[in-house]
This record gives C-alpha cells, sequence and structure tokens, in this order.
C-alpha cells in the first residue's frame, strides 16, 4: 500500500488536471494512511484546479502528524506566497508538537509578519501545539495577545500558557 500511496503522491504533480484530481480524491478518501504523502498534499493545496485543492485539503484534515523528516520543507513552505499552502504547512507542523521544535523561527516569524492573518493566527496555534520548545517564540507572541484580531490574540495567549506550563 506505501507503494501505491507514494505513486499517487506523484499523480498529484502530474501536468494532466485528471490524474491529479483522481490522485487527490483518491488519498482523501485513504484518510489518516495518507500520512506518509503529507507534503506533496500540502503542494497539491496551491494547484491551478480548484477540485484538486479541494480533495487535497480533505486528505489534510484527515491526517495525523507527519513524520519529522517533513519539517524542514514545511517550513519552507510557510513563507510561500499561498495562503493555503502556509496555512497547511504550519497546521501540519503544530499536529508535529515537540518533533517541530526546529520550526520554531520561522512559526514565530510568521505570527509577527505574515501577511496573511490565517497564517499567522495559524502558526500561534502550531506555536502552542509545539510547547516548552517555541519559549524562543514568547516576544512575537505576547506582541500577539495585543492583536486588533480577537483569534489571534487568544491562540497567542493559549500558546504562551502552553510554553509556560
Amino acid at each position: 500500500m506505501s507503494q501505491d500511496l507514494q505513486a499517487l503522491g506523484k499523480s498529484l504533480d502530474s501536468k494532466d488536471v485528471t490524474i491529479r484530481r483522481e490522485a487527490a480524491e483518491t488519498l482523501a478518501r485513504v484518510g489518516p494512511e495518507a500520512v506518509g504523502v503529507a507534503l506533496p498534499l500540502v503542494q497539491a493545496c496551491g494547484d491551478e484546479d480548484e477540485e484538486v485543492r479541494n480533495w487535497a485539503v480533505a486528505a489534510l484534515e484527515e491526517l495525523p502528524a507527519p513524520n519529522a523528516s517533513n519539517s524542514a520543507a514545511l517550513e519552507k513552505l510557510i513563507n510561500g506566497s499561498n495562503l493555503d499552502i502556509a496555512f497547511w504547512s504550519a497546521t501540519l507542523l503544530g499536529r508535529m508538537a515537540a518533533s517541530a521544535a526546529s520550526a520554531v523561527p520561522t512559526l514565530a516569524k510568521a505570527v509577527a509578519a505574515h501577511p496573511e492573518l490565517v497564517v499567522r493566527q495559524r502558526a500561534a496555534w502550531a506555536l502552542g501545539k509545539i510547547g516548552k520548545p517555541a519559549a524562543v517564540a514568547v516576544p512575537q507572541l505576547e506582541a500577539a495577545t495585543a492583536s486588533d484580531d480577537a483569534r489571534l490574540a487568544r491562540f497567542a495567549a493559549a500558546a504562551l500558557e502552553s510554553i509556560r506550563s
């Protein structure tokens, strides 16, 4: 099954939209077992085709924490211009909890300066899931607690509580 999942993950990058759609839909139906292709699914959130994007998101919603070896690649994707890719990168890093400790500086920067509010919110949430290893992000989180956006302020406050507990 693992080889089949890897082949489906590679199909998400096909030039043929029908192949990409079928791969994304199949991976969404596989559920949590598709965790081995989390990175291609995140990248598929930036597909030009709406159906591919929707199926990729459906698959990502069911995934548990990916392997820690994905951390560096997910970190890089947070800084991209695609909102959905950045959001899901932060989400998966948060699901990885302390295994994503190496991503703390990138997540802290996203809390402070990402151009998309939803990504700043998700980065704050992820730092809370990482917990104590995210202590270097305290200054950015403290600043975010004063945000005009109540959701960002709430996620930042919860992250600070998680880090300090």
